[in-house]
């Protein structure tokens, strides 16, 4: 999200969070002032790659940052050590057909929930999904937020969707009408038609 009037439709919606991307390389890159984002009841989540813990809370303070995702090969320690802070953590994987459960279980205490991503040469917005099958797999780690090419003609797979511990969908590229603008109108649709639990827009 990275338009003011923007970020307060979406707020209409009512989703449990709006995300903020803090990754200079991506389209949707957060470079507002952040005084110039509008007060909302859904909590702020700020999505890093790779960045040091020094700057992850610098940009936390700044934007008034309640969540922190992390998208990059950040360590268990860096989850934690955020963490310890008071912030929520969300730790980002990237999912196929090749991923290992035993890659994701050394975060199990590190952070507040997992997010399954598409596996791309990028981090995240490929509008791609990978093959929900594997959460059959994966599901029982923890509780986790499904991402990846999410889109409006998913409205039945996601509703066929029975794991306990999926607490949520992360919403982005599928939804917008150019990087970092949201089609509130497709939006509303959707969420219309899914009960979701959680929802993060980005």
């Amino acid at each position: 999200m990275r338009d003011p009037q923007n970020i307060k439709d979406a707020n209409s919606l009512n989703p449990d969070y709006l995300g903020f991307i803090f990754y200079p390389e991506s389209p949707r890159n957060m470079d507002k002032n952040p005084d110039a984002i509008p007060e909302t009841k859904a909590k702020r989540v700020g999505v890093f790659v790779n960045s040091d813990v020094e700057t992850i809370i610098k940009k936390s303070r700044e934007f008034k940052l309640n969540t922190i995702q992390l998208h990059g090969e950040e360590s268990p320690y860096v989850c934690s050590a955020i963490q310890e802070l008071g912030y929520e953590v969300i730790k980002a994987f990237k999912i196929d057909d090749n991923t290992n459960i035993r890659d994701i279980e050394p975060y199990k205490n590190s952070c507040s929930a997992f997010l399954f991503d598409t596996k791309t040469p990028q981090h995240g917005g490929s509008g791609k999904k990978f093959n929900w099958k594997k959460l059959d797999e994966l599901a029982g780690i923890g509780d986790f937020f499904l991402s990846g090419g999410i889109g409006i003609d998913d409205v039945e797979s996601i509703k066929s969707l029975n794991y306990n511990n999926l607490i949520g969908l992360d919403l982005n590229s599928k939804f917008e009408i150019k990087p970092g603008l949201k089609n509130i109108n497709l939006l509303k649709e959707f969420t219309d038609e899914v009960l979701l639990k959680s929802l993060i827009l980005e």
